[in-house]
This record gives structure tokens, C-alpha cells and sequence, in this order.
């Protein structure tokens, strides 16, 4: 794929997590979680970094990172209707590359950023996202861990969180290892779009698949749209969703020191 800088990353920040209250000021390593997460965005090259939030504290704690706040509604129902906010505060124009990086991504390299937006300007799909070899077999039946089947031109022929595809005579023997003829994906939750979509993904009224599997990235696949799909080139650590999820990433960042 092509390296791409015209790109602009935007990171959906709303303090009432249900799983983790407050989670964009939960400390990590002695920071902000929302503060790492901005830092790996301005690694990424993007020509802009905004953060689009609904809480000053979340503001506040951004205020010397660099990066741009769009101060949102506290009433959207999903990071994708808050970032089609913050795409008309910023006045983007229709062609404007998105990536949309969730802000519990503490660790998301920036080889894994640019190359959601590389992936969508070189497959001319209007969505864009990434994935990553499953190795366990916890992970594949884990409802947390979202799986994805691609066609053969790698556009995402569906996202669940049920394991598919389920290897029918693997499994009638046993369920304890991965068998062979993988891989099993897993879904890393970053998008890309041009704004003009953004704002047209977001207007699109929840479909029925999506309420099933609580899963957003499924209206767009009900409506008839492509998502073309990459395998991250760089290790994309889960994000945070609960406090178990904050402990072990407490743990990763010492050992490793953040990469």
C-alpha cells in the first residue's frame, strides 16, 4: 500500500464508560489513559489529532498534548455519531481521510494508524478497519473479542462475536485447541472514512444485525457498503474495556515502556 500523510485521526472521549466510569481519565502509568492514546495519534503523522469529548476534565487533561478538542454532545449514542460532530466542527472537507481511533487504545502503533488509512485510499472501499491473527482459543469463543471473515478481495464479509468461521468437524471433536485451516480473526476497533461518509454512516438509522451483536460496524455492511479489512502490519494490543483490561495494561507498559 502506498504511504499516506494527508490524513487526520480523531479519537471519540466520553467519560460515562459503562464498564469503566471515567475510563479517558483513568491513570495509566501515573497519565490519563485518553493522554496515551493522544500521543500515539501524533506518532501516527496525521496532519491533525482531535480529540471529540463531552467533558471539560477530558479537555483539561489534553490541554498541552497538541492535539485539537471538539467539545461534543453529551447525548450521542456511539463515537461515530461524535465524531460526525466534531467532522463538522473541524469543517472537513467530503475527501478528508478519517481514522477514528477508539480513545482506550493505549497502545496502538503507528504503522496500525497509518495503515487503516492507507487501506482505505488504496482499496477506494468507503470503510476501512484492521485485524489480527487469533492464537488462542479462548480468544475465538471470548463474546468480548469481535471475529471477522474476509472475501477474497479482503473487503470484511461479516464481524461477530460468536466464533466464526466455525470449523464443524474440528469442533465435533473437541473444542480445547485452534485446529488447523485458520487463521480466525480478530477485529481491532479502528476505522477509516472520508468525512462525507462519516457523516453519512452516522445518519443511517441502527440496523438489525447491529442491535443483535451490538456491533456498529455491521450498519454499514446491512446498508450495502464495503469495508475493505487490512491485517495490522505492528502488534495492536486489546483495548480497555474494564478494570481487569486497565491492570493488565499497567503491566504491559512496565514491561515493555509502552511499545
Amino acid at each position: 500500500m502506498p504511504a499516506i500523510s494527508d490524513f487526520v485521526v480523531a479519537i471519540p472521549a466520553r467519560y460515562a464508560a459503562s464498564r469503566l466510569p471515567g475510563k479517558p481519565l483513568r491513570l495509566l502509568g501515573g497519565e490519563p489513559l485518553v493522554l496515551h492514546v493522544a500521543r500515539r495519534a501524533l506518532a501516527a503523522g496525521a496532519r491533525e489529532v482531535w480529540v471529540a469529548t463531552d467533558d471539560v476534565r477530558i479537555a483539561d487533561a489534553l490541554a498541552t498534548s497538541g492535539v485539537k478538542i471538539a467539545m461534543t454532545s453529551p447525548d450521542h449514542a456511539s463515537g461515530t455519531d461524535r465524531l460526525a460532530e466534531c467532522a463538522a466542527f473541524a469543517g472537513w472537507s467530503d475527501d478528508t481521510v478519517v481514522v477514528n481511533l477508539q480513545g482506550d487504545e493505549p497502545f496502538a502503533p503507528a504503522a496500525g494508524i497509518r495503515a487503516v488509512a492507507e487501506i482505505l485510499v488504496a482499496s477506494g472501499a468507503p470503510m476501512s478497519t484492521l485485524a489480527t491473527e487469533i492464537d488462542d482459543v479462548a480468544a475465538l469463543f471470548d463474546p468480548n473479542t469481535v471475529k471477522l471473515v474476509r472475501a477474497g478481495n479482503d473487503d470484511a464479509l461479516y464481524f461477530s462475536r460468536a466464533p466464526i468461521p466455525w470449523p464443524r468437524d474440528a469442533f465435533a471433536h473437541g473444542r480445547d485447541t485452534l485446529p488447523s485451516g485458520g487463521p480466525w480473526l480478530r477485529h481491532i476497533g479502528i476505522y477509516g472514512y472520508r468525512a462525507g461518509f462519516l457523516k453519512q454512516f452516522a445518519a443511517l438509522p441502527p440496523s438489525p444485525l447491529e442491535r443483535i451483536e451490538s456491533l456498529e460496524q455491521l450498519r454499514a455492511l446491512e446498508a450495502g457498503y464495503r469495508i475493505a479489512v487490512a491485517i495490522t502490519p505492528a502488534a495492536f494490543p486489546p483495548g480497555i474495556d474494564t478494570p481487569e483490561d486497565l491492570e493488565r495494561a499497567e503491566r504491559h507498559l512496565a514491561a515493555t515502556g509502552g511499545t
